[in-house]
């Protein structure tokens, strides 16, 4: 397995699998061309998965450079891919894609195809990966280059950090530190901000989806024959409101007793309200179902974020 990193987002990061003898991680720009086909002729399979990406803010801070700059990315891996398909050995390209292609879907939960159906994405970097999937079926239909396309829904782990070009947003008296929801309601909650503030009112329905389960929806695609030329939304079942996860959270830290009390915030224009995947495809087809609950996903993380706030990383 070989990995593919320009460290643009964090800086040079390591990894627990970095010494595995079966990786090699090779420090480059994912839009070198010659890079990537020299790699890509070496495997039998390419996972499309570098971009620029945050949360709702990042969206409207880098919305020119995250059309711009993902395409340039996107349009140097399928190069790569095509060539090193042609030459023999790659069998596959698998894309990641994401749930904000279902930005302005009126359909729930929502299916693989209401892409189609639905009006373009609003924000840029929806838009962009929809056109991640139109580069997969573009180069199927003129090259036959096999493809399987994937969308994560609301990931959620341990690792996240203040990218290098943040900078500081107040969300009351507390610095936002991380892009997505999840850290950022633990870091605030662990800081003591009371009254803790949201997005909006609270009532955005997300799916918050374990990034390990993630991982293993992955490699079963992958290795599904069945995936081939495939689009699959990989999620879990459970619907969580922003209010809910925040009240989770809060109970984890404060126990039962300290009431929580909520300060909305002004949303940003692309915080979509209603993001519900239907999972059924995945289920029946490549035996796929996201099992990690939200309150175990809050006991990883939680920990995490308070070690992160003492040792002055956040």
């Amino acid at each position: 397995m070989v990995g593919v990193d320009n460290f643009s987002k964090y800086g040079p990061v390591k990894r627990s699998f970095d010494s595995d003898p079966r990786y090699r991680l090779v420090e480059g720009d994912a839009k070198d061309v010659e890079l990537l086909t020299k790699l890509a002729s070496e495997c039998d399979h390419v996972v499309a998965g570098a971009a620029m990406i945050g949360g709702i803010s990042y969206f409207h801070e880098f919305a020119y450079d995250l059309l711009a700059e993902n395409e340039r990315i996107i349009a140097s891996t399928f190069d790569a891919a095509i060539s090193a398909h042609r030459l023999g050995r790659l069998q596959r390209i698998t894309v990641i894609s994401s749930s904000m292609v279902f930005e302005a879907a009126a359909i729930f939960p929502t299916p693989e195809g209401a892409q189609l159906k639905s009006p373009p994405p609003r924000s840029t970097y929806g838009f962009q990966k929809l056109a991640t999937e139109y580069f997969a079926r573009g180069a199927h239909e003129q090259y036959s280059l096999p493809y399987t396309i994937l969308r994560p829904f609301n990931c959620v782990g341990i690792g996240e950090r203040r990218a290098l070009r943040d900078h500081d947003v107040m969300s009351g008296n507390v610095k936002l530190a991380m892009s997505h929801v999840v850290p950022d309601l633990c870091q605030k909650v662990l800081k003591g901000q009371d009254p803790l503030h949201i997005l909006g009112d609270g009532g955005q329905v997300r799916h918050y989806t374990y990034g390990a389960d993630l991982a293993r929806g992955i490699r079963l695609a992958m290795e599904s024959e069945r995936a081939v030329n495939e689009d699959f939304n990989l999620s879990t079942a459970r619907s969580t409101t922003v209010r809910e996860l925040a009240e989770l959270i809060w109970r984890k830290v404060h126990g039962p007793d300290r009431p929580l009390n909520l300060v909305a915030d002004q949303p940003y224009e692309h915080d979509v309200q209603m993001r519900v995947p239907d999972v059924r495809k995945a289920r029946e087809v490549l035996g796929f179902e996201a099992t990690t609950t939200l309150e175990t996903m809050l006991d990883e993380v939680i920990p995490w974020v308070k070690e992160e706030i003492a040792s002055g990383r956040i």
